[in-house]
């Protein structure tokens, strides 16, 4: 009974129902005025043949013949009155078994299907919806980005122009709202001056319309915008922007930053208030050899080993664990502790031969913000480039095809400590990665991954590191809306915070199983506005304390999962 009233309400609203009634209409007359033509020429053909019948059998014969029931009571028995037969059936067969469905889905039944999906794609949020993130495209980074929020029980909504793809991703679970990314109304309809973040990972042209458009409708949101050029920032920033994020500048300095060349001091990755997150290479350096325990960091400089990288893995270290030349530490502690460590460790030098380079392949954005990174920790490096028009003053090139055991012959790659692979297709960081691994198994090897499905393919293939563009982009969003400059640390591990769940209230850190259970490491606990950095193992966990973690994602999933997510996202 509720399908008539909402069919007719679609079909009789709007101009173009009302064009789709009166063509009805139309065709309902030209059938009609056809019908009493037929008819007419029945009965002249039925009076030629001697056979007499009333006006209503001719409609009757008519509508039989038409609608292909078939023949019997009624039959013409002469040749003429056949071939009438033959063509009121097929015409019949055009006008009502053909013509006639296809009216009504186009004008009945598509309508109402289109007006109930309209009706179940959402188009705004309740008036109450306060510090929700809007995002305004559905691509690797926000997909990561969505994940981080779910987890940490932050409601967001993305904005989908295509009402197709907005109930594809509605029966996937993903919050949507049916709108256009540039239209006043859109943010208005989901409360934008109630939203703590609007993120836009478009392109700068379209980033530059969102940041207008946000902008016309809430001066207080927070606008986060990625960029592709570096000339975009300033347009992008008086468009309204409340922070520009180069994902290609950052991935190349995050993959210089893990490269084990140089000197050994230690390389600053993220910060939380006063706690500072590093990691250092050991090869050349007395730890080699020695254990967690032996090593005494904690005790000498007042930093704790809270991971550590081996060959791409990382791994939570025990007192017993053996650091080896391959291994990267990963420290917390205050920036005094940090100094005091690199006033030892600076002296000793990774590359035992002077000169000896990091190869970088690939002199495209990434690789570029890579050579910067490197020249700033004074470490000489060489680009791999097949084309020569890429070249950039001031930087030192081999051209040739890095597949080339010649090209790289000539980039010295028996002796570069390590080689940054940053080509933007994935198929070829693997194969390259592949093809380095097997002629030099010694060597460091760290890729860029544009897809987090190839980031377990590329640590297969023999890469020591591998940092994605979702994986980046989303853990920046993510803690520029916690007020954090936590930066991600490699593919996989992150740096988090949160208030303490009731379940671990009480507890000593060493009986609350966070460790055993969870995978992750409390690096410190914040207490009445002070930071109490790598506290000790019996220390009780307070019931409003904030604890800082280091893990991995999955080990971070199961931390909330285990012990209770925070009932909102805090803020640093």
């Amino acid at each position: 009974m509720k399908f008539l009233p909402s069919l007719f309400t679609t079909v009789f609203s709007g101009k173009i129902g009302q064009r789709n009634i009166s063509l009805l209409f139309k065709y309902i007359l030209a059938l009609i005025m056809l019908i009493s033509i037929y008819s007419v020429i029945f009965h002249y053909l039925m009076a030629a043949e001697g056979q007499e019948h009333s006006w209503i059998t001719g409609f009757y014969w008519i509508m039989v013949v038409m609608s292909t029931l078939g023949f019997g009571d009624i039959t013409f028995t002469s040749d003429i009155g056949r071939i009438f037969s033959v063509f009121v059936l097929l015409s019949g067969v055009v006008l009502l078994l053909v013509l006639l469905p296809f009216i009504f889905i186009k004008f009945f039944f598509a309508p109402w299907m289109e007006a109930q999906a309209k009706n179940r794609a959402p188009r705004e949020l309740p008036p109450e919806a306060k510090g929700h993130v809007i995002i305004t495209n559905y691509d690797p980074v926000t997909m990561g980005l969505i994940e981080k929020l779910v987890n940490y029980n932050q409601q967001y909504v993305v904005v989908v122009e295509n009402l197709q793809r907005t109930l594809e991703l509605y029966d996937l679970g993903v919050s949507v709202a049916l709108g256009s990314i540039d239209d006043p109304q859109t943010y208005k309809r989901l409360r934008v001056e109630n939203a703590s973040l609007v993120v836009a990972t478009n392109s700068d042209q379209v980033n530059t319309n969102i940041a207008f458009t946000v902008r016309e409708m809430s001066e207080r949101v927070p606008v986060f915008v990625t960029a592709d050029s570096p000339h975009s920032v300033d347009i992008l920033t008086m468009a309204g922007s409340s922070h520009v994020l180069l994902l290609y500048e950052m991935l190349g300095k995050s993959l210089a930053n893990l490269t084990i060349a140089g000197d050994c001091r230690s390389n600053i990755i993220g910060r939380y208030e006063g706690l500072i997150i590093a990691q250092s290479p050991v090869v050349g350096t007395p730890l080699e050899g020695k254990t967690i325990l032996e090593s005494d960091l904690r005790k000498l400089y007042g930093i704790s080993v809270v991971g550590i990288w081996q060959r791409g893995k990382f791994i939570l270290p025990r007192p017993e664990t053996v650091i080896d030349r391959t291994s990267v530490l990963v420290f917390a502690g205050s920036q005094h502790a940090l100094e005091a460590y690199d006033e030892v460790y600076s002296f000793y030098h990774i590359c035992k031969v002077a000169g000896d380079p990091v190869i970088i392949i690939g002199g495209g954005r990434v690789g570029l913000a890579a050579a910067a990174r490197l020249r700033e920790r004074e470490i000489p490096y060489l680009i791999i480039e097949k084309s020569q028009k890429k070249a950039r003053p001031g930087d030192s090139y081999v051209f040739g095809d890095a597949a080339d055991i010649n090209t790289l012959e000539k980039a010295w790659f028996e002796k570069a400590p390590a080689a940054l692979i940053t080509p933007h297709n994935d198929d070829t960081n693997i194969y390259l990665t592949k093809y380095l691994r097997s002629l030099r198994p010694d060597m460091q090897i760290l890729s860029r991954a544009s897809a987090d499905r190839n980031v377990s393919t590329l640590h297969r293939a023999g890469a020591d590191f591998v940092i994605s563009n979702a994986s980046l982009g989303a853990n920046s969003i993510f803690n520029y809306l916690r007020n954090e400059d936590t930066l991600l640390l490699t593919e996989g591990l992150n740096v988090f915070h949160l208030r303490v769940p009731e379940t671990l209230i009480g507890k000593q850190l060493s009986a609350s199983g966070i460790r055993e259970e969870t995978g992750c490491t409390v690096i410190a606990i914040s207490r009445n506005g002070k930071m109490w950095i790598n506290p000790e193992a019996d220390t009780v966990i307070k019931k409003d304390d904030e604890l800082i973690l280091i893990g991995t994602f999955d080990a971070e999933k199961t931390f909330l999962h285990e012990f209770g997510s925070p009932a909102r996202l805090g803020n640093a």
